[in-house]
């Protein structure tokens, strides 16, 4: 794998100053650039600043230069995620309240229609580009499968992006479901029919984005960027040195790696005393109860996935260095997170893959991590990932739903510092908009009705002029695949399907038991009724449809999410 080394001439853009919503015209915008970095299916504990044993040095060190947020939510699940993130609206509202991909002008014209980021909000993206910013996207886009949706429609200026929430790594531009079995990779508008022969995701996103940034560098405007990285979302693969320097990492099984990251957890003040972390789900199997084969297999797994984390930070490494380089880093404001916990499902039971997995990959020991290869984690290292946290992705349980983030504001925001007040994905567009001096135009924006921000900016709360970001009455809910929760201050409301919950209402208080094991609802049941009211509360305001003992389907074309609650099913209806 090759690495890109550049020299780039310095011309530094002027500090934040006085600000105005009127789009720039000289060479003289004060107004910080923006570099939005997202990992995709990050767990918690990965970082080494955060408790990992995987090597981070340029995350790290990113963290040193700026302020961790340790109480970053997110969305469980990629596509809600990101249009929460776009949108600063709730999933439902923002049209990916499901993970449902739009397939036909049928449908994308029956108004309320989730899988796709709809024209009922106006992204932040949007707004800065009317406001004169630059706007740049390389990665991962999944909102929305049709013209009109793509990332050209919803604001971005420039855009190397893959289409649906996966794909090979490499080259070989393999898909990740039958449905899709070429990768959709696209530079703006045009689709392109093959890739560079050595192409690897985290070495060619990061390439393109420095490619967009470097071009209009010099014309005084500042730029958003967002670096949408597909790692280390499977198919599980890196370059061979990256798997090399993992080998024999993983061969104590995931207890000895989970208690490792706890005690530098613990020793760091990220886990405070008294506090129980989860222990392994009864569903998942033990690493004793593994035959030597199965272990020699999961030992590889997780060598394949700490070594894209690694790739991951090196080439996240070099675009902060050519920031440095080109003197745009002192005025860059720079937040990076992960779109939702770890992985722990299995992608080989979704849709055909059951059958079109084996037909057309080699999983074999050898090949694994290779081009051709479709591998993932499951939920031993997922769970591994996400310490100290229960469950993982597609759960709205803290190991679904927690992020390890880092905010940078060089001379803004304090170097070294920690935060644990409660930040959620809401309030990314809002701050964003704060530091570019941009209004909100809502109700209305062009002549169409769109949904107002429901986040708060944490910008005031990362230099120091405020002590929290919500007030402790906030809520905060989320529903994905019928599963639920609804959070206000420490108190955390949670249904998920059986096995992994009792279907029924469990109620935690997260300041005593941050691994969701001690379910109060029977002991307070006054408390419980009150995040019943919220929970039923914040269904109303966002046109979120539940189902009560039910088998739910969502439709996505031919395929189907399928949650099983009860042996009846009904097909998710259209939203009126």
């Amino acid at each position: 794998m090759r690495i890109f080394v550049r020299i780039f001439l310095v011309a530094g853009l002027l500090g934040l100053t006085g600000c105005t919503d009127q789009a720039a015209t000289d060479k003289t915008d004060p107004r910080p650039n923006i570099l939005l970095i997202v990992a995709d299916d990050l767990g918690y504990s990965d970082l080494g600043v955060f408790g990992g044993e995987i090597s981070t040095p340029n995350l790290d060190a990113l963290a040193g230069a700026g302020k961790m947020l340790t109480n970053f939510h997110v969305a469980p699940t990629c596509s809600p995620t990101r249009a929460m993130l776009l949108s600063g609206a709730d999933a439902h509202r923002a049209g990916l309240g499901t993970m449902n991909g739009l397939e036909s002008e049928e449908q994308k014209g029956k108004p309320g229609y989730e899988g796709f980021l709809n024209k009922q909000i106006v992204t932040f993206v949007r707004l800065l580009k009317e406001a004169g910013y630059h706007t740049y996207m390389s990665g991962k886009w999944q909102l929305g499968y049709e013209y009109g949706y793509y990332p050209l429609d919803r604001g971005f200026e420039d855009a190397f992006w893959l289409k649906h929430g996966g794909a090979s790594h490499f080259s070989d531009m393999r898909g990740i479901i039958e449905t899709f079995p070429v990768a959709h990779w696209t530079e703006g508008e045009e689709r392109l029919k093959a890739l560079p022969d050595d192409f690897y995701s985290s070495v060619n996103l990061t390439d393109k984005l420095i490619e967009y940034i470097d071009k209009n560098r010099t014309d005084g405007k500042p730029f958003f960027a967002y670096a949408a990285y597909t790692a280390p979302h499977w198919p599980l693969q890196a370059p061979q040195e990256y798997i090399d320097k993992y080998e024999g990492v993983y061969t104590g099984g995931y207890d000895d790696i989970r208690n490792k990251r706890i005690e530098r957890m613990q020793a760091a003040g990220l886990i405070k005393t008294g506090q129980v972390p989860a222990p392994r789900h009864v569903e998942w199997p033990a690493w004793e109860e593994l035959s030597e084969e199965q272990k020699k297999f999961e030992v590889r797994r997780m060598q394949l996935y700490a070594a894209m984390v690694d790739a991951l930070d090196e080439n996240i490494g070099r675009l902060i260095q050519y920031l440095k380089d080109s003197g745009e880093y002192e005025n860059t404001f720079i937040l990076f997170f992960s779109d939702n916990g770890a992985e722990g499902n299995n992608p080989h039971d979704l849709f055909t893959n059951p059958v079109w997995v084996p037909a057309n990959f080699d999983n074999s020991y050898g090949n694994m991590g290779k081009p051709g290869s479709y591998v993932s984690t499951g939920p031993g290292w997922a769970h591994v990932s996400n310490t100290p946290f229960h469950m993982y992705k597609g759960f709205p349980t803290q190991g679904g739903m927690m992020s390890p983030t880092i905010a940078v504001y060089p001379e803004k925001i304090k170097a070294g510092g920690r935060s644990d007040a409660f930040i959620s994905i809401l309030d990314v567009a809002p701050t964003l908009l704060q530091l570019a001096n941009v209004s909100h135009p809502a109700p209305e924006f062009q002549g169409r009705r769109v949904h107002p921000l429901i986040g708060k900016s944490f910008y005031p709360h990362l230099i120091g002029q405020q002590s929290v970001v919500h007030p402790p009455e906030q809520v905060y809910g989320i529903e994905l695949f019928n599963r639920r929760m609804i959070r206000q201050g420490d108190w955390k409301l949670l249904r998920n399907n059986q096995p992994w919950g009792k279907n029924g209402w469990a109620l935690y208080d997260l300041g005593e038991d941050l691994g969701e094991q001690n379910d109060l609802a029977q002991s307070r049941p006054d408390k419980l009724r009150e995040m019943v009211a919220l929970w039923e509360q914040y269904v109303e305001d966002n046109d979120v449809f539940v189902f009560e003992g039910l088998k739910i389907r969502f439709t996505n074309g031919k395929n189907h999410y399928l949650i099983t609650d009860a042996s009846a099913s009904v097909d998710f209806p259209e939203r009126n």
